[in-house]
């Protein structure tokens, strides 16, 4: 009978080192192992067609972020004002994978628009704004003037004589040809376009006398003498025309006409996802190269946090209303 315990009591004690063995396992074993965003190519909705500007600093900055992270990318474009493209990601999972780019479209429908399918405000989030580029007012030779303070007396003197072409009714020319011209006390008609190309055409023809354009499409011309650059939209000068001052620094501080690129999310992707594309971004736009490439084309890189480019989106918004309250523009 003695036997029989000390049997027992060798197994109790054996099966209580095998679970000591157990348990020291599974403290010690690994956790489960989580990839690291993004597992899968990443949706970017641009808003306007392939081969203008827009599409073509997403293209190099996103082949920039693919090179230095090893990200990929889906480009989609839904060119439709803005409104298409922002609908699409505001209804899109909130998981970092479907983005969208956008630009003052945005704000301006924001602004102007009496319905939206969307609500700007809590169903898109900034992420960074990811360059800036300037607009530049460009007038035909012909024109009365030489300068932008001969414009500005011009138009003055000449209430309603001179006009200006825009690729549209709401596109960013527009709003802040008008966003100038109320500033100014000046009345200068407008005549849209569908599109940018027949509006630079009519202004080359003569047929109108001015535009908002960028120094992308109309250095060319100006260098070929078929266009006069009046002056920089920008808050600084640029490094591109350093000669050329700008609408604030003569007698209109603080106006600004950019065209302003930047990448946005649907509502309730991750803040930590949020800051990894805004790093990202950064670090793209500052390198070398990449810098270099945009700044040929008049384009300012910026790489900015969300935070900062939420305050730009609520200043342009209270902007666009206000100007349309003032000058009765809407875009329905």
């Amino acid at each position: 009978m003695t036997g029989v315990p000390r049997i027992a009591s060798c197994h109790v004690w054996q099966a209580i080192a095998v679970i000591g063995l157990f348990l020291t396992g599974l403290v010690l074993a690994p956790g489960p192992c989580f990839a690291e965003f993004p597992e899968r190519p990443i949706h970017v909705i641009v808003p306007f067609p392939p081969g203008g500007a827009v599409d073509l600093v997403t293209r190099l900055v996103t082949q920039q972020i693919t090179q230095a992270r090893g990200w990929s990318f889906i480009m989609e474009s839904k060119a439709a004002a803005g409104v298409v493209a922002t609908d699409a990601v505001a209804k899109a999972a909130g998981d970092g994978y479907t983005l969208l780019i956008a630009t003052p479209n945005h704000t301006i429908a924001a602004a102007l628009k009496s319905r939206l399918p969307y609500d700007w405000e809590r169903d898109v989030v900034p992420v960074s704004v990811i360059a800036d580029v300037p607009e530049l007012l460009v007038s035909h030779p012909a024109a009365p003037f030489d300068s932008f303070s001969g414009f500005i007396a011009y138009a003055r003197e000449n209430p309603g004589k001179l006009n200006y072409s825009s690729a549209g009714n709401g596109t960013l020319p527009h709003v802040t040809m008008e966003l100038l011209l109320r500033r100014a006390g000046l009345q200068v008609v407008h005549v849209p376009y569908r599109g940018a190309a027949p509006a630079m055409t009519d202004l080359l023809a003569g047929v109108v006398q001015l535009k908002l354009d960028t120094y992308a499409t109309s250095n060319d011309h100006v260098a070929a003498r078929k266009l006069r650059a009046l002056a920089f939209a920008s808050a600084r000068r640029s490094s591109l025309m350093p000669q050329l001052p700008t609408v604030a620094e003569q007698g209109f501080p603080g106006y600004e006409g950019v065209l302003r690129i930047g990448l946005m999310a649907p509502g309730g992707v991750p803040a930590g996802t949020i800051d990894l594309f805004a790093a990202a971004i950064s670090e793209a736009v500052r390198s070398q190269e990449l810098a270099a490439r945009l700044k040929r084309d008049g384009i300012e890189p910026v790489g900015s946090k969300a935070a900062e480019f939420g305050a730009l989106i609520a200043k342009e918004v209270a902007q666009w209303r206000d100007l349309a309250k003032a000058v009765q523009m809407t875009i329905d």
